[in-house]
């Protein structure tokens, strides 16, 4: 077994749709970055990323690169599964927090949960989303932003060991 642990957080602006978990979610601000932002999707992909020893998501999709600019997290989600797959692994488990005031993301969790587990080819059980407030502090708290932490587990995959 291997573990993976992710972060990623971006700043709020106006402007710009909110994705997180790949799903459009209505809000008035959105994330600010070179893809999408979506701050859960890209703390699964360094979870994954780094539970399979493979660097984390600036290494593979820098944000000079202007390939990626504007570019679908999922797109990025779905790559990185590849590395994995690539190297023998595959996914047991992904729990995530995302740390925000608003909005609310309790009607949107289980699509979210799905979108990332098609996107995975997994089973939706396997990923628990959660969500959490910072009470206030720091800048998730003012509302300045949004952060996500992801912790996956990988086994190998039977007879697909590549080393």
């Amino acid at each position: 077994m291997r573990v993976g642990f992710g972060y990623d957080s971006h700043r709020l602006v106006t402007g710009r749709k909110l994705i997180l978990g790949g799903v459009e979610i209505p809000f008035m601000k959105g994330l600010q970055g070179h893809s999408d932002a979506d701050v859960l999707v890209h703390a699964i992909c360094d979870a994954l990323l780094g539970a399979a020893g493979s660097g984390d998501i600036g290494r593979h999709f820098p944000d000079s690169d202007p390939a990626f600019k504007g570019v679908s997290s999922l797109t990025l989600l779905k790559q990185s599964n590849h590395i994995i797959v690539k190297k023998g692994l595959r996914i047991n488990n992904i729990d995530a927090t995302v740390v925000l005031e608003q909005p609310k993301l309790q009607p949107y969790r289980e699509t979210m949960e799905m979108t990332i587990a098609a996107t995975l080819d997994i089973e939706r059980d396997m990923i628990n989303i959660k969500a959490t407030t910072n009470e206030g502090m720091g800048f998730t708290g003012r509302g300045e932003g949004i952060a996500a932490f992801a912790v996956v587990s990988l086994t190998e995959a039977e007879g697909m060991r590549d080393r």
